[in-house]
């Protein structure tokens, strides 16, 4: 049997528009991926904190999640932003988490309230990636924002220390 010319035709067309043996897609950019930090605050509301890591998840095109292993004191949800690369090796981040109170009284949680909302807490951070790429250093500052918006106290400033979550 006999290919039609149809047949040859796309086949041609599509051996011109894949890639050329030995040449491949561009790679990931090396923070895209999993990771665990250490931070210490030196100063501000969570120096005290002992102990505190993050969980990132840096997604190519430029998103990010971030997850505390406090996030379930006082009750918070997980912190959404933005990544970028600002020069080899090296990242700014900047994301977004919100704060919450406690109720004012005990009873207030099985009458349908509990912890609400009181402000947004906002992170920047530089990551400087390890020339392996499965560690990094960072230094971050925290601010504070009340539920109007108004910047409050308790911000800091912290150092980390992250490394790849891999198999």
């Amino acid at each position: 049997m006999r290919p039609s010319a149809i047949t040859v035709t796309t086949l041609l067309l599509l051996a011109a528009c894949s890639e050329p043996a030995g040449q491949r897609t561009p790679a990931v950019d090396p923070l895209v991926g999993a990771w665990q930090s250490e931070v210490a605050f030196r100063d501000g509301s969570l120096a005290a904190t002992k102990g505190l890591q993050f969980m990132y998840a840096f997604n190519s095109g430029g998103t990010l999640t971030e997850s505390s292993n406090y996030d379930g004191a006082p009750p918070v949800p997980p912190a959404y932003g933005s990544w970028r690369l600002t020069s080899p090796g090296r990242y700014e981040l900047h994301y977004v988490f919100f704060t919450s109170q406690p109720p004012a009284d005990w009873n207030a949680v099985t009458a349908g309230g509990g912890w609400l909302p009181s402000g947004r807490g906002e992170l920047h951070e530089t990551i400087t990636m390890a020339a392996d790429g499965r560690s990094f250093t960072s230094t971050m500052s925290l601010s504070l924002f009340d539920a109007s918006g108004r910047l409050v106290a308790g911000g800091g400033s912290a150092t980390g220390h992250g490394t790849r979550i891999a198999f």
